[in-house]
């Protein structure tokens, strides 16, 4: 059947055009507005019988993000006809709260039609309904080649009108960038909120270019981009990529994100160059054989230079998709033509063996520091002193290449290990069934573990090193070999003339760069840095164990910016170039909104950051997948009396449905102040102590 499109008149975009060739003048911007009025009519008049009201019924009350609260609102929402055998296009979020009923109402029509959720597009926000009518006005679409930058635009929604046969709600704004999002939105400065969420975005031809939705460049969840309400900058997804996979969501075929399975090393988010940090254990990358150290030089045919550009490339792309790439491996290029993308990961389960490794440890294979009473390895009778030479017959290297095969396991799965009795110059082969991951704490009179052989380790290429940033030219050598410049130690503060932005370090007075360090990055509630009270607490202990602090400040007093995590993991850089770290070792520590941020930090920054230790905070969305390269432990702390208890109470079970190892307690009696329990302060030294098991 034809579809029903009405044009807008000619002569009313003629006087459009007409006007705003003029010079400005009174009588200019008079006739501008009247002619600006008449096309807005116009657009309206064409495109209401598209445009229906979506009603939903039961689901959730309030939806979380993070601490910000959204409350799902009573009145109706939006979405636009795309087939007129009774299909509906509208914005996910419309949905997130998993309504029990959805009714959608046509103009035109006195009673509401029930509809059914047929698929979801989970990259790009989308949902298709589908109601059982026919002979429904479809509009006409814009080509997303057609889109310009600078056209005039409106934003249309359903949600605000009595009826569904009352005119939309309008906001007028201009497309103010195309290929946003990593490649997938129209972004406009039309206000778009939740009134519009699932309308389209039109232009003065009455073409459809869009569908609105909320998104946002630094996260994927269902939630992500509302809170940018009403702020001059929203997304549209442009129909011509709608209509693309329409066919397949038409199907009842949820689409997802096509992922590769790398990790890229991040020197700065935008304009670092591609090199591959870690590849995902059996992801389409890990299938096609790319590896960690792999530079991406082509995508599809396209040179790429920046890690921003090969995330635009892959960022629109679906779980099935193909594509070619060209990586730089050493001095040679090396070509994958055909590599199909995978489904978005899994949670992975990491498997325990029941021991801590000494570290610093130049010699082959892994010394037994602890074992774990009722652990695979209590069973199989190993002790201290024990050297793990093998696991199924592939030497165990050192602590982080044992670590590196560890991630390969599962839990339940025998292994044999070929071991050096502590003592003795015999081997011996023992069966082990490995256990699941769990946070389990050593003895609280531990001793510390190092062979304070990190120099020695670090040579033979056992200690993984910082990701590298851009090249830059070396400089020529001096006849005569410069002076070893000695590390900083105490308390000092560096300041970058450039942003302004500050951060402390404390290196304790013991520092000896043949001891790895561990790290433990500071982030306090904002206009709280409590300075003296973190020194007192941690100065001995960072003497004792090991390790080094990093207090980032924050911005502003008001509370942290997600944006200040790039500063943050510059600050990171720049200690771990200076110092002996330990990369199994670090922790991102914070207190309140420091705390949320910690645990953004820590799936931002996931090859760098091994624990995060959250006192009160929330998560800043929903957890990401425990991934098997780069494993991820979590020390979570909050008072009974914490206003944000259920936040952190439900951080603990997502978290934990994600198969993370997670160490919680809640204090009696107390509210949303640091910690100040002996016992927990203590617990959560032996937390970090742990973070290098086996």
């Amino acid at each position: 059947m034809p579809w029903m499109r009405i044009p807008i008149h000619a002569p009313v975009l003629a006087s459009v055009c007409f006007v705003l060739a003029i010079a400005p003048s009174a009588a200019a911007q008079e006739g501008l507005d009247a002619a600006l009025e008449r096309a807005t009519h116009e657009v309206l008049k064409t495109l209401s019988p598209s445009i229906v009201q979506i009603r939903t019924v039961g689901g959730l009350e309030v939806l979380h993000r993070g601490r910000l609260r959204v409350r799902r609102g009573l009145g109706p929402t939006t979405g636009v006809i795309v087939s007129p055998d009774g299909y509906i296009i509208s914005s996910s979020f419309n949905f997130a709260h998993r309504p029990s009923a959805i009714t959608v109402s046509l103009p035109g029509r006195t009673t509401p039609l029930n509809a059914k959720v047929v698929a979801t597009d989970h990259t790009r926000m989308l949902t298709l309904l589908k109601v059982e009518a026919t002979d429904l006005p479809v509009p006409e679409f814009a080509a997303k080649d057609q889109v310009r930058v600078g056209q005039w635009v409106l934003a249309l929604g359903r949600t605000l009108s009595n009826s569904p046969t009352a005119p939309p709600s309008v906001s007028v704004g201009i497309v103010s960038a195309v290929d946003r999002i990593w490649g997938k939105a129209i972004q406009t400065d039309a206000k778009v909120s939740p009134v519009n969420y699932g309308g389209p975005l039109v232009d003065f031809q009455g073409r459809v270019v869009g569908i609105l939705v909320p998104l946002s460049p630094q996260s994927e969840d269902e939630l992500a981009g509302v809170e940018w309400y009403d702020g001059g900058i929203g997304f549209a997804i442009p129909m011509s990529d709608i209509l693309r996979v329409l066919p397949r969501l038409k199907q009842g075929k949820d689409l997802k994100k096509g992922i590769l399975g790398v990790r890229l090393r991040r020197a700065k988010r935008i304009d670092s160059p591609p090199v591959i940090g870690s590849v995902a254990f059996g992801s389409a990358a890990a299938r096609a054989g790319l590896q960690a150290g792999d530079q991406i030089v082509e995508v599809d045919g396209t040179p790429v230079i920046y890690e921003a550009q090969v995330r635009h490339v892959l960022g629109n792309r679906y779980e099935g998709d193909q594509i070619s790439l060209k990586v730089k491996r050493g001095d040679e290029i090396v070509d994958f033509p055909k590599i199909i993308l995978g489904q978005p990961p899994t949670s992975f389960r990491h498997a325990f063996l029941g021991i801590l490794p000494v570290r610093d440890d130049a010699d082959p294979g892994v010394e037994v520091r602890h074992v774990f009473a009722n652990s695979p390895a209590a069973a199989a009778g190993l002790q201290v002193g024990d050297r793990i030479l093998a696991v199924n017959g592939r030497p165990a290297g050192s602590r982080d290449q044992m670590i590196q095969l560890m991630n390969r396991l599962s839990p339940d799965m025998k292994i044999k290990l070929r071991i050096r009795q502590a003592g003795k110059e015999e081997m011996k082969e023992v069966e082990v069934k490995l256990a699941a991951m769990e946070a389990v704490l050593p003895p609280a009179d531990l001793p510390p573990g190092s062979k304070h052989q990190a120099l020695k380790s670090s040579r033979r290429g056992r200690l993984p090193r910082l990701p590298a940033g851009p090249e830059k030219a070396q400089p020529k050598p001096d006849r005569k070999p410069a002076e070893t410049k000695k590390p900083k130690t105490g308390r000092h503060v560096y300041s970058d003339p450039v942003t302004g932005h500050e951060y402390w370090v404390y290196v304790p007075e013991n520092y000896d760069p043949n001891t790895s360090h561990g790290l433990i990055v500071w982030l306090h509630r904002p206009g709280q840095p409590m300075t003296d009270v973190i020194l007192r607490r941690w100065r001995d202990v960072c003497a004792q164990r090991h390790w080094i602090l990093l207090a980032p400040q924050a911005g502003s007093p008001t509370g942290w910016l997600t944006s200040e995590v790039d500063l943050i993991k510059d600050d990171l850089r720049t200690v771990m170039e200076e110092y002996t770290i330990d990369r199994q070792r670090v922790v991102a520590h914070g207190h309140g909104q420091g705390a949320t941020l910690a645990l953004y930090l820590a799936f931002d920054a996931r090859e760098t950051i091994r624990g995060v230790a959250a006192v009160g905070g929330a998560l800043p969305g929903e957890a990401k997948e425990n991934l098997s390269a780069l494993r991820l432990n979590f020390f979570l702390v909050t008072g009974e009396k914490d206003p944000g208890l259920d936040d952190v109470r439900a951080a603990k079970k997502e978290l934990t449905a994600k198969y993370y190892p997670v160490f919680y307690r809640e204090l009696p009696n107390q509210g949303d102040g640091y910690i100040d329990d002996d016992t927990i302060f203590d617990e959560l030294i032996r937390w970090i102590e742990s973070l290098d098991r086996l």
